[in-house]
Parts: structure tokens; sequence; C-alpha cells
């Protein structure tokens, strides 16, 4: 990572889909909140000190309707289903999809930083896929962060792999409740989660900061999560 430049601009992404790696899952749902290094450099905080969502930020959801069906764990936990989405008239991940993608990680200051929780093992790999499909690329600079490993691994160094560290959670849900001793809103909306990831990254803003300067991955490195079958283009 010493020739890439830092992120200027995080953004956060959680993605809702038919189901786990197993089933070749494909996306149903995106969510991304872009926020600058500025306003995590220097979280804004209510009357009691927590920190609260900053006030500049951009925001992307959009559902889609996957080729593949949803299994029924999948579609419990998300609330979705090939139904309802068709139901509304939703297009799958298509060319539309990915040019508004673009069209909004353009707006922000670069190099960019994709930020999700268990990242590494399912969001990235999964959009890596969906967009190799289409043919489609994120910016060259572009880097990742994965949030499940990265608050492990501090965790670990400064508790020195105590007993009691490893017992600790770290889904997403634990990780809030351990911070904020509430439970998170909207859990499993992709959006509900995005919003639950943005606000534990403030509560370790200045140790996750330093850790994506030091180890965020490129996203040239992500792989699909598997072969994408042949589909449309972008034109």
């Amino acid at each position: 990572m010493s020739e890439v430049r830092r992120a200027e601009t995080f953004v956060f992404l959680d993605l809702e889909a038919t189901g786990l790696p197993s089933t070749d899952p494909e996306v149903a749902e995106l969510s991304l909140f872009a926020v600058h290094r500025s306003a995590l450099e220097s979280p804004q905080r209510d009357e009691s000190g927590t920190p609260v969502l900053p006030r500049v930020l951009d925001k992307l959801t959009l559902c889609m309707s996957p080729q593949r069906p949803f299994t029924a764990k999948a579609s419990e936990i998300t609330g979705l289903s090939s139904e309802c989405l068709a139901r509304c008239r939703k297009a799958s991940f298509n060319g539309a999809v990915v040019r508004t993608l673009q069209a909004f990680l353009s707006r922000q200051e670069g190099p960019i930083c994709l930020v999700a929780h268990n990242g590494f093992d399912y969001d990235f790999p999964l959009l890596c896929m969906e967009l190799q499909r289409l043919g489609a690329h994120l910016p060259q600079d572009t880097v990742c962060l994965d949030t499940l490993p990265a608050l492990r691994n501090l965790d670990r160094t400064h508790s020195h792999g105590t007993r009691a560290q490893s017992c600790k959670g770290y889904s997403l849900g634990s990780l809030f409740r351990r911070y904020f001793q509430a439970e998170p809103s909207a859990a499993h909306s992709a959006e509900g989660d995005v919003h639950t990831l943005l606000l534990v990254f403030l509560h370790r803003a200045a140790e996750l900061l330093a850790w994506a300067d030091e180890q965020a991955r490129s996203w040239a490195q992500v792989e699909p999560m598997y072969t994408p079958p042949d589909g449309p283009s972008l034109d």
C-alpha cells in the first residue's frame, strides 16, 4: 500500500442477495453511503457524546430483480422475494445500475475506499461478479476495507489475544449492541445495515482510518465470487 494514495472518501456498502456463496447468489439490493474523510476524522456527536451520522453524506439505494430464485432463508432474512420485486417492476442488475453506481462514485473525491462488514468474503466478491458479468469497472485507484477482520485484529492487538477478547461476537449486530447498548434499526435491509456499519465505524473511526491507510486492499485484487454467467453488455 505504500504507493497507493490514502482514501479521501469512504463508501460504506451493503448488499442483500438471493443466498449464501454456495448458491451462486445474485444481488437484489445494494446501498451505499459516501462520507468524506474529514467527516470521519472529526465525527459529530450528540449531547451524550455518542457518534451520529455525518450531516454531509450521499446515499444510493437500489432494488433489482435477480434471475436466480431466493433461498427460503435469504427471503426470510431480507424480506425480499422474486415475486415482490417483479410486482414492483424492478429490472435486473443491468447497465443502468452500473451507470448509476459509476455516476454516484464519480461525484466523490478520490481515491475511494469501499467499506463492508465481512466484505472480503461476501459483498466485494459478489459485487465484482455482477460488474464482471457486464464488463464494468470501478475507478482504478479504488481500495477496500473489511471491518470484520479489521476490528478483530485491532481488539487482538489491544488485549494481546486474551480469552475474553476471543469470546466477543463480531457480527454487525453484536458490535452495535456492544458499542451503543441498543439494537440496530432495520437490520437486513441494505440501507439499514449500512447505517449500522457507519455508526460502528464512527465509534472506532481513528483506529479504522489508520488501519485503512495501512491495510486496505486494492479493488483490483478482489476476485469474483464465482464465474459469472454470460449476460448482456453495458450497451
